[in-house]
């Protein structure tokens, strides 16, 4: 018996939830409820999936996407830690941090009142030390229904303080991300990454985008909606324990330099990030855990 067959035989649910290899032999689980539809990779414990029924994708996963064990998939929601970006004086450390390269353990898989909830772990080992010498303890908890619910808990069970940074990456699929808004972040400051690093103070009610965007918007707890006139729906971003929200687009010319990224695939697309980066890391003491939570909730509109 495969080590798949095995984690199929162990974990899966008959007509909700099966393990299979997806492209380039990773696993992954395959959720089919009578909620909504779904897949999650253990590689990088990543959201590739998500479809409510009787509605159209609502995750963007390039199709030039590497999946490989050694790459991150581009697309879904990964996660980003123990850093955001690149690690501060390391230029050789992998960019957003090392728990979206490794592969996570799956822990268990449960029907539930709204879905299928599945929950995978990471733990540090010698590996992650390679890079960050912490001991630490990460729980993934997921339920694919009516609602999209990502659960990201870190705990600190070394014997001193531990300081990270984290996100959920998320990448929204669109139909043109030129006639998109999102609302909930007026009034807020956000770092202009894509203007030599400039605080500014958003003035719209609505963010539309026009070129490159790249924002760390600043103290942001507002619940996002994003609005997608032509698809005829909104998507509904409600946060828990997030300090910053992310919105990012390559638009035309980033989008050609990224290897694993359609030159077109900019307009299809639309990242709104929930994460606490910079000034606004956790830190943890000895026996102390944090807990990040995203739910995102599609609204078909008539």
């Amino acid at each position: 018996m495969t080590e798949l067959e095995k984690l199929q035989q162990r974990f899966g649910i008959r007509g909700l939830a099966r393990i299979e290899a997806g492209p380039g032999g990773l696993p992954r689980v395959n959720v089919t409820s009578p909620q909504a539809e779904g897949s999650i990779y253990l590689h990088g414990a990543l959201v590739a999936q998500y479809k409510p029924v009787g509605q159209t994708q609502v995750l963007f996963t390039s199709e030039k996407s590497h999946f490989s064990p050694n790459k991150p998939i581009r697309g879904g929601a990964p996660i980003c830690f123990p850093w955001f970006g690149g690690k501060s004086g390391d230029d050789a450390a992998p960019s957003h941090g090392f728990a979206r390269l490794l592969e996570w353990q799956l822990e268990s898989i449960t029907a539930v009142a709204d879905g299928v909830a599945t929950v995978l772990t990471l733990n540090s080992s010698g590996l992650t030390k390679q890079w960050w010498p912490h001991d630490f303890e990460m729980r993934y908890t997921v339920v694919i229904g009516r609602s999209l619910r990502m659960q990201l808990q870190v705990k600190n069970i070394g014997q001193t303080p531990i300081v990270f940074e984290e996100a959920l990456h998320t990448y929204f699929r669109v139909t043109d991300v030129r006639q998109v808004s999102v609302e909930g972040l007026e009034g807020a400051t956000y770092i202009d990454k894509a203007d030599q690093w400039h605080a500014k103070i958003e003035q719209e009610s609505r963010v539309r985008f026009t070129g490159e965007t790249d924002r760390i918007y600043l103290n942001t707890q507002n619940r996002n909606v994003l609005r997608d006139p032509l698809a005829r729906r909104h998507i509904l971003i409600h946060k828990e324990h997030t300090n910053d929200t992310v919105v990012w687009n390559p638009w035309i010319e980033r989008a050609k330099a990224i290897a694993d990224f359609g030159d077109d695939e900019w307009s299809q697309m639309i990242c709104i990030e929930s994460a606490n980066v910079g000034d606004y890391a956790i830190e943890l003491a000895p026996g102390q855990s944090h807990t990040l939570s995203t739910v995102i909730h599609a609204v078909a509109e008539d």
